[in-house]
C-alpha cells in the first residue's frame, strides 16, 4: 500500500506560455509569434519546419512526476487552444496523466487568449473551495502570475513554480517558494537514458533480463511493461532525490513514489516476489545499500540528474 501523505497539489498549467518559450528557447533565431498559425499543412509542407517543433517538445510527464513529489495531485489543468496545431499534438499526452484540458480561444487580434486571467482566477476559487490543498504549481514564466503566487502564499499554500530557462520572469520565481526551471526537471529524457543503459549492459544479463520478462509485446491492459517499469524508477528516484541531500532514499518511499506516479505499478504483476527484487533486476540503474540496517537506494552516476 501507498505510504499515506497529508500533502495535496494543485497543477496549473498555461499551455500556450510552456510551448512558446520552449520554441524560443531551443530555436533563438525563429519568431515565436509565428507558432499559433502553424498549420498541419504547413508542417508537412516544411519538413524544417516539424523537426524544429519536435525537437522542442515539451515532455508533459516530467512536470506532472515533478509536481507529484510534493504531494498527491489531486487537481491538474492545462490552458490553451486545443484547436492550435502545436498544441492539439499534446492532447494526448496530457489525457494520459488525468490532465484537464480548459479550452481558451484568442478573444483579440494579436492571439491572446486571457489564459492568465482563467487561470489566476480558477487558482484562487480552488483554494477557497478546497482548504486542503497544501501545494499550488504554476508552469509558467509570465510576470503576470506574480500576483497570484504572492496570494496564493498569503493563503498559506506553498507555491511552486516552473518556466523555461530565458523565458521567465525573475520576480515570478521570487514570489514562489521554489522554483525549478524546465531543464533541470529530474524526468527529463529518463527514457532515452533507460535504453542508451541497457543497451550497454553485457550481453548475458541482457538475456537474464528476457527470460524474467518472457514477453515484452505488449503488456496486458493496466499493467506496465519491464521498460517502462524501468523508468518509473528513474523518475521516481530522481524526484526523491531532489529533496534529499545524500541521495539515498529509503527502499519503501521510493516504492510509494512509484506507486504514485503511476498507480497501475506492481513488482509482482512484472514477476517479481517483492520490490526489493525488482529493485536488485535494475542493478544497472540502482545502487543499493543496507549498511544501516535498513535498505536504501541511489541512482548510479549516469542516472544523476544533470
Amino acid at each position: 500500500m501507498p505510504e499515506p501523505t497529508d500533502n495535496r497539489v494543485a497543477v496549473y498549467i498555461d499551455f500556450d506560455n510552456i510551448v512558446i518559450s520552449r520554441y524560443a528557447q531551443v530555436h533563438p533565431k525563429f519568431r515565436r509569434d509565428q507558432l499559433k498559425d502553424v498549420t498541419v499543412a504547413a508542417a508537412l509542407a516544411d519538413p524544417e519546419l516539424a523537426k524544429r517543433l519536435v525537437d522542442a517538445t515539451i515532455d508533459i510527464g516530467a512536470i506532472i512526476d515533478f509536481a507529484s513529489s510534493f504531494g498527491s495531485v489531486v487537481i491538474s489543468r492545462a490552458y490553451a487552444d486545443w484547436s492550435a496545431y502545436i498544441n492539439a499534438g499534446y492532447r494526448e499526452q496530457l489525457i494520459g496523466r488525468a490532465v484537464d484540458l480548459v479550452q481558451l480561444f484568442p478573444t483579440v487580434k494579436s492571439g491572446k487568449n486571457g489564459a492568465d486571467i482563467r487561470l489566476a482566477v480558477d487558482v484562487v476559487e480552488d483554494l477557497f473551495r478546497l482548504p486542503d490543498l497544501t501545494h499550488v504549481v504554476i508552469v509558467a514564466g509570465d510576470s503576470d502570475y506574480i500576483a497570484l503566487a504572492q496570494r496564493s502564499r498569503r493563503l498559506g499554500r506553498y507555491v511552486v513554480g516552473i518556466g523555461v530557462a530565458g523565458s521567465t520572469s525573475a520576480s515570478l520565481a521570487d514570489a514562489c517558494d521554489k522554483f525549478e526551471s524546465y531543464d533541470d526537471l529530474p524526468g527529463i529524457d529518463v527514457e532515452q537514458e533507460v535504453e542508451k543503459v541497457e543497451a550497454a549492459a553485457p550481453a548475458i544479463k541482457r538475456v537474464d533480463v528476457a527470460k524474467k520478462v518472457a514477453v515484452e509485446t505488449p503488456p496486458p491492459a493496466g499493467k506496465l511493461s519491464a521498460k517502462a517499469a524501468s523508468t518509473l524508477l528513474v523518475r521516481a528516484l530522481r524526484n526523491a532525490q531532489s529533496n534529499d541531500d545524500d541521495g539515498w532514499i529509503p527502499s519503501p518511499t521510493v516504492k510509494n513514489v512509484m506507486i504514485r506516479l503511476n498507480p497501475s505499478f506492481n513488482d509482482k504483476a512484472l514477476g517479481y516476489s517483492s520490490f526489493t527484487k525488482f529493485v536488485e533486476s535494475r542493478s544497472n540503474i540502482v545502487e543499493i545499500s543496507d549498511e544501516t540496517g535498513n535498505r536504501r537506494l541511489k541512482l548510479r552516476a549516469e542516472f544523476e540528474s544533470k
